[in-house]
């Protein structure tokens, strides 16, 4: 599949994990929550300490994800990415998208092993859905 098909298949998903999402509206773990948000699209924040960003009710980790999450985009230190990707899997999450800055080789070689479609390559989720800065 081209990088644009992989895309197109992360994209059907009805909802999506937003791992590593932020309170902090500079940081992109926030960005990227709102991005899909001003598209429309239901997104779901996950992190392990907030309640509620932008919104949206906040789990604590990927295993909490409701059954129609079957996207997740990380924007998460490489570290955290290896542990999220296992939880991923286990959970029978099928797209990961990995943002510039969160890959790591391990979690590329385990999506990869599990036949996970994989977004790795520096293709970023605001370039991709077009995100706006609000003035």
């Amino acid at each position: 599949m081209s990088i644009a098909q992989q895309i197109e298949q992360f994209l059907t998903s009805s909802a999506f994990g937003v791992v590593g999402a932020s309170s902090r509206r500079h940081k992109y773990g926030n960005k990227a929550l709102r991005c899909y948000q001003q598209n429309g699209r239901r997104a779901i924040p996950v992190n392990p300490v907030e309640k509620e960003i932008e919104g949206e009710t906040v789990v604590a980790s990927v295993s909490d994800l409701p059954d129609e999450v079957q996207s997740i985009s990380l924007i998460t230190p490489p570290a955290v990415t290896e542990k999220v990707v296992e939880q991923a899997a286990a959970r029978g999450i099928k797209n990961v998208w990995m943002q510039p800055g969160a890959e790591s080789p391990a979690a590329i070689e385990f999506c990869q092993q599990q036949g996970m479609n994989l977004i790795a390559d520096g293709s970023c989720v605001l370039v991709v859905l077009g995100y706006s800065e609000p003035h």
